[in-house]
């Protein structure tokens, strides 16, 4: 059953029937889809989703699709892992992972958005579908775009991770790099689909594309029980994966499928580009843009659409906001990979140094539980690792020569291989050390 209402203003609540539309016209604020809750109280429940497939579509009655027709049904259901190791590294009692970064098709939790973009593509009846993007956004429009038969055009900034190009590129899609940063890019998405009419998924598919993050916040809460974490962190770009999060929180809440206090909402940015976090930590809500300079690229929007709504969230929660350097981002990548097997690109290594920051201020008590979102794979940033790569010895492929190396290096430390990737055998074992590490430059790529 279809329990979509229609679009509403998130300013003046003007009201506005389902089409592919993003901005009310009498004040310009951003549109949101809304729900017949009441009708969802009376005819579903937790009990309805249990013989579902595991998949984000199993909680179909809270996304605004109207058609019989669903793109992407292996998309979301990713693991809430348990953390020990990184727990007892941060000095928390009860730590847990939402891994995207193994999602599907293209290991972040884009796929989520964009399956629901393509399925109100499908049903507006449009043929071609497009994104701006820094990175993920555009390999999950390409990979679910040409697998439903849509003609596919993403734009990105000129300067994207070779990894994420890759990945946008592998598929067939038409891909074209802009002069400019994200913003800029988003502008003239923002003219493509005035002009061609094409579904631009974070532009005149927003309001649907957008609630597809809602998807997180219902598989932690049915994950845990049907509870709520008591403390959440989560990485921001334009700010609305956080906010669609807590939103979920407060839809099932308001459906009596779970109970408790509000999870308190933890907000994490690179330093180099950090306008929501500068907004809360000021007082005033307020989103100042700035220009970004951070190697996490697939966070770099310096004037966030939902800046002011993610800020206003974490507030409302009772929760904190914090940023981190380029330097402590890769520190978190690392320490989440050497804990707990998970790796992460960019914007989960400002997930994981951000909770460190929080957890260590008191921000986040030790004893509570708390959620980390982890957004994507870190195959996809393999190039902020690249210059802090550890050093290993070479040897002749005799067991004598693995003896020493094993008894003179022992556990080989951080440092920069040299350029062809090998350090010689008789300088490393005659030294009984590695190279040292290479200082990072934060605020530029490395």
């Amino acid at each position: 059953m279809n329990y979509v209402r229609g679009l509403q203003c998130r300013e003046c609540r003007a009201a506005y029937p389902v089409s592919p539309r993003a901005i009310c016209e009498e004040c310009f604020g951003p549109l949101e889809v809304t729900y017949d809750y009441e009708a969802l109280r009376r005819e579903s429940g937790p009990g309805s989703i249990v013989a579902r497939g595991r998949s984000m579509w199993r909680y179909r009655e809270l996304l605004p699709v109207e058609g019989a027709e669903i793109l992407g049904l292996e998309v979301g259901y990713t693991p809430l892992v348990r953390a020990t190791r990184l727990a007892e590294r941060l000095g928390v009692d009860n730590l847990f992972i939402k891994n995207d970064a193994v999602n599907f098709p293209t290991l972040s939790f884009k796929d989520r958005v964009v399956s629901v973009a393509l399925t109100k593509a499908r049903e507006f009846g449009m043929t071609t579908v497009g994104c701006a993007s820094t990175g993920n956004l555009a390999n999950a429009v390409a990979a679910q775009g040409v697998r439903h038969g849509f003609d596919t055009c993403v734009l990105v900034p000129e300067d994207l991770e070779a990894a994420k190009i890759v990945g946008t590129t592998v598929y067939g899609a038409r891909l074209v790099g802009v002069r400019g940063d994200y913003d800029q890019v988003n502008r003239l998405c923002s003219q493509i689909a005035d002009r061609f009419g094409w579904g631009i998924v974070n532009v005149n598919l927003r309001p649907f594309y957008g609630e597809g993050s809602k998807t997180v916040g219902f598989e932690i809460a049915e994950q845990s029980g049907w509870k709520r974490p008591a403390n959440l962190v989560c990485c921001m770009a334009g700010g609305s994966l956080l906010t669609k999060i807590g939103k979920a929180f407060d839809e099932l809440a308001l459906l009596g499928w779970i109970e408790g206090p509000k999870t308190k909402l933890y907000g994490a940015q690179a330093t180099g580009c950090n306008p929501i976090v500068t907004a809360v930590k000021d007082g005033t809500g307020e989103i100042r843009p700035v220009k970004a300079r951070t190697i996490a690229r697939s966070l770099a929007i310096g004037n966030p659409a939902d800046g002011h709504y993610a800020a206003r969230a974490i507030k409302e929660s009772g929760g904190w906001a914090e940023d981190v350097t380029d330097a402590e981002m890769v520190d978190g990548i690392r320490l989440l990979a050497e804990t707990e097997g998970i790796f992460t690109e960019t914007a989960g290594g400002v997930t994981v140094a951000a909770a460190r920051k929080l957890i260590a201020s008191g921000r986040i008590p030790r004893d509570q539980t708390t959620v980390l979102v982890i957004t994507g794979n870190g195959l996809k940033t393999t190039d902020a690792l690249a210059s802090t790569a550890p050093v290993y010895p070479v040897i002749e492929p005799r067991l004598d020569a693995f003896e020493r190396a094993i008894e003179c290096t022992g556990r080989v430390s951080p440092g920069v291989p040299p350029s062809s990737g090998r350090i010689r055998e008789d300088v490393l074992l005659s030294s009984g050390r590695s190279a040292p590490a290479a200082p990072l430059s934060s605020g530029r790529a490395l």
